[in-house]
């Protein structure tokens, strides 16, 4: 059932539902517990078999906000656990998150972004970006978010989602689409599976209390003072993971005069468009934000010191543009380009939005 030995090598098609699902398996993740949702169901399906044949648990809950209690729990005993689902779902789960948050605890949640608000529709989308960086329930937290561009980095950036959880003891939620939920691509599985077994248990995990003080989980903190010292402890978390694990990349030409910001599908159609522009004698350059929260603000805000002009492209009417904006803080005008409700742009549109900003025409440029 995997998608393919690490053994043997060589590349494999695979959906990028299916690919993150063995990423999770291949990276020592043993407890899956969800509910079916279009366009995640992939995931559900492959890990109802490839995870029991991996000698795990796989639960199909009664909800979402059981699905995500089934995670507290899991982490709680210190193993790698997590679930998927998309948009409504997500929102469905955010009292859970939030509860694993104030207890302190690691997990893995995938998003398969669709339309919306409300029930919206099946189709791709980027209008989660704010629930996601912000934390998305009550109280004083976040949850790292990485933003995968494809089906082998839906695959590789399971183990990180992992190793990031377990180094934070946070959720990390691993924000795509449904255009990387259900596009295929050749893949390379080169990590070797970790053995669950090797994986040290946490000191905190609550195995039960034989020959050591009781553990005790929790994240209700009656006294403000205590709950304070909690609110804090996760901040100064935050703030190593943004010192130790923010990434990003750049494509296109170094001496751009305009840059683009976008990630996930966006910034595919982005580097298409970047074709586009150098044929017609346009110098552009896409930056591609890895890791949404944290977000590298100080990369923004430098790139912003040498070119003319930021163009922000998202699948929403714009949420990440306003962190880039923060980042740029008037240094270079930042202009904005989205599509909505499950339209995604096309190379040619974004193409014509670098035009506009070239020829001074900005007012162009955010079309809906």
């Amino acid at each position: 059932m995997a998608l393919l030995n690490s053994s043997h090598g060589g590349k494999i098609l695979a959906k990028g539902n299916e690919a993150l699902a063995q990423g999770a398996i291949d990276a020592g993740c043993r407890y899956f517990f969800g509910y079916p949702i279009t366009p995640q169901n992939e995931v559900t399906n492959y890990m109802s078999r490839a995870m029991v044949e991996a000698g795990g648990v796989f639960l199909q809950a009664e909800s979402e906000v059981a699905a995500i209690n089934m995670v507290y729990g899991a982490a709680a005993a210190g193993k790698r656990a997590m679930t998927a689902s998309s948009s409504p779902g997500i929102s469905l789960k955010q009292e859970g998150i939030s509860y694993i948050a104030g207890a302190e605890l690691p997990c893995v949640i995938v998003n398969i972004v669709r339309g919306g608000p409300g029930l919206g529709n099946i189709a791709p989308a980027q209008t989660d970006y704010w629930q996601a960086t912000r934390g998305g329930g009550h109280g004083d937290y976040r949850t790292l978010v990485l933003a995968p561009w494809s089906v082998q980095e839906l695959y590789n950036l399971m183990g990180d989602a992992f190793d990031l959880a377990d180094r934070y003891r946070s959720p990390v939620l691993v924000l795509a689409d449904a255009v990387l939920g259900q596009m295929m691509e050749p893949i390379e599985v080169t990590q070797s599976p970790i053995d669950p077994e090797s994986l040290p248990t946490p000191p905190w995990a609550t195995t039960g209390a034989q020959g050591r003080p009781k553990n005790i989980v929790n994240s209700l903190y009656i006294i403000p003072e205590e709950q304070e010292v909690v609110c804090n402890r996760l901040e100064a978390r935050y703030r190593e993971a943004a010192q130790r694990d923010m990434h990003w990349e750049t494509h296109g030409d170094d001496d751009a005069e305009i840059a683009l910001v976008a990630y996930g599908t966006s910034a595919r159609v982005c580097r298409s468009a970047l074709e586009e522009a150098a044929g017609l004698g346009l110098r552009a350059q896409l930056l591609r934000p890895i890791t949404l929260f944290p977000f590298p603000t100080d990369v923004v805000a430098a790139l912003a010191e040498r070119v003319r002009a930021l163009l922000v492209v998202e699948m929403s009417l714009g949420q990440m543009v306003e962190d880039v904006r923060l980042a740029v803080n008037g240094r270079c005008p930042v202009e904005f380009f989205g599509r909505t409700g499950g339209m995604v742009p096309t190379p040619g549109e974004v193409t014509e939005a670098i035009r506009a900003i070239a020829v001074g025409e900005p007012s162009m440029v955010r079309k809906l």
